[in-house]
């Protein structure tokens, strides 16, 4: 009879298992003692519909080979040559979906479909540090025969199971690893720095499964992005992933994720509430400031109480409702839209209601994510723009840097990111991670302006201002002959990267333009 049972499964093994275990659960073949086998038939029938599920997504997931030259932090003439391998897979419109971090910007990318030898060389059309997503084209009829795009889905619910599909290292073969979603909340990505919805799930995933798929019902519910602990991985959900399509679709190009850039604290103490006049059934957040670049600058004020959001209630613990009885903060309303779009907000005013719409814009972090590698020297001062990978280096440097705002276009945060020793910097050595403020009393916008002040300096007198009230003074011509015999002994190609030698060049052209004039 197990014999037949099992048949009877093989048989069935097309249809659902809720089907199945319908028809064998009915009264006749009750009585007549078929429980234990429907039963039996109705789990089997059910992993015979994940296997058959997994089998559609793993062809369809691809194992990613990419190169690159990073640059060394703190000798930014320096690089070093990595190999990564990682996971991706095929999307609608012959794409692949994967990582910003592991191809974003490396220069040659090969890709592998399961089950084949051959490598196609890959091309990225569009990338996203922010949201750390990244789309790959193949120029190849051949690689594109029998691959099906894998269909997105929806954010699952806690508790739910998903798989995991992806190419870790230590192995060549895909993996499959299975878990449970415990968490579905903003986080903030390595990459970016401002909370983005994200999927928690306890399913075992390693290096390499990054760019991934994790799949529920034969559809995407969202990329594997980041491994933080032993028992924790993260996943980049499904509305993430269409907002970053379609702002590529439309523009061909990801600027970002949006941002109100302002500052504000939650309003769970009860007198707080009364001192701002809100009335018992008002909830809400207080502005505590509002960024200088924000689009709500002029529009809303300091000491505002924001109370909804597209007429969504906001809780006074800065949360929102999400699903069932989930809630998440009120930022995900404002992430998720595209840049120049609106959201209306309620506003509480010294006790009156008002309602404003207000244009959002894309983050713009002081300290950026990530940025090509540029730099000045100086004598044996070496002068960068602060990073996030610089503060990951740097013991120095404190994290809460990264979470400032710029309040001015085009401003960057210069450091000296390393000291070299010679006669002029005698004295000098424990400067390095120290912002540079001043040059000869000119506040110092960017690493760019910070070069053309010294560049154009008619002065014998050199003045430097860093923070903590630290002081370097030098002797500009001498400082200058220095730089020349730093660069020969230390074997630096050029004192200032490719990008300020440029820049330098077309504002030379500009001015001598304009005397010919």
């Amino acid at each position: 009879m197990l014999f037949r049972s099992v048949h009877i499964v093989a048989r069935f093994s097309n249809s659902t298992s809720t089907s199945v275990a319908r028809f064998f659960y009915s009264p006749s073949l009750l009585r007549r003692g078929w429980s234990f086998r429907a039963s039996f038939i109705s789990r089997c029938c059910s992993s015979v519909c994940v296997r058959s599920d997994i089998d559609v997504a793993r062809d369809s997931v691809v194992k990613i080979f990419s190169f690159s030259r990073e640059p060394n932090v703190v000798q930014p003439w320096q690089t070093t040559e990595k190999e990564y391998s990682s996971s991706g897979f095929v999307i609608s419109g012959r794409r692949i979906l994967t990582n910003s971090h592991v191809a974003g910007d490396h220069p040659y990318v090969q890709v592998r479909k399961h089950g084949s030898s051959t490598k196609y060389k890959a091309e990225v059309k569009a990338h996203g540090y922010g949201c750390d997503l990244a789309i790959l084209s193949i120029n190849s009829e051949e690689f594109w025969e029998d691959m099906n795009p894998l269909e997105l889905g929806d954010i699952p619910f806690i508790g739910e199971t998903v798989y995991a599909l992806g190419y870790p290292r230590g192995g060549d073969s895909i993996s499959v690893t299975k878990g449970i979603v415990t968490r579905v909340e903003p986080q903030t990505y390595s990459h970016s720095s401002i909370g983005i919805l994200t999927i928690q799930t306890d399913a075992a995933i390693n290096d390499g499964n990054n760019g991934g798929p994790v799949v529920m019902d034969n559809k995407v519910a969202g990329v594997v992005y980041e491994n933080r602990s032993s028992c924790d991985d993260y996943i980049i959900p499904t509305p993430i992933i269409k907002h970053f399509l379609t702002a590529v679709e439309e523009t061909g190009q990801y600027i970002g994720l949006c941002s109100l850039d302002i500052s504000y604290q939650s309003m769970e103490n009860d007198y707080i509430r009364k001192h701002f006049k809100m009335s018992t059934e008002m909830t809400g957040v207080l502005i505590n400031e509002i960024n200088l670049l924000s689009s709500a600058q002029g529009i809303l004020k300091k000491d505002d109480v924001i109370l909804a959001i597209d007429g969504v209630p906001i809780g006074n613990d800065e949360t929102i409702p999400f699903r069932k009885k989930e809630r998440i903060n009120f930022e995900h309303l404002v992430t998720i839209k595209k840049s120049g779009e609106t959201v209306l907000l309620k506003v509480l005013r010294k006790g009156k209601e008002h309602e404003f719409n207000i244009i959002v814009r894309h983050d713009q972090p002081l300290v950026p994510d990530r940025h090509l590698p540029s730099y000045y020297i100086l004598a044996g001062f070496v002068f960068v723009p602060l990073t996030k990978p610089y503060i990951s280096k740097s013991c120095k440097i404190c994290e809460c840097s990264s979470n400032r705002k710029a309040k001015k276009a085009g401003e960057q945060i210069v450091i000296i990111s390393q000291v070299l020793l010679n006669d002029i910097t005698t004295g000098y050595r424990d400067f390095k991670d120290l912002q540079v403020k001043n040059v000869n009393g000119v506040e110092v916008l960017n690493l760019r302006h910070l070069s053309e002040l010294i560049e154009k300096c008619c002065e014998e007198d050199l003045r430097l201002d860093l923070e903590n009230g630290r002081v370097i003074s030098l002797n500009y011509t001498s400082a200058k002959e220095a730089t020349s015999w730093i660069l020969e002994h230390h074997g630096i190609p050029s004192a200032m990267s490719k990008d300020l030698k440029i820049e330098s060049s077309q504002l030379g052209s500009s001015e001598a333009a304009l005397t010919t004039q």
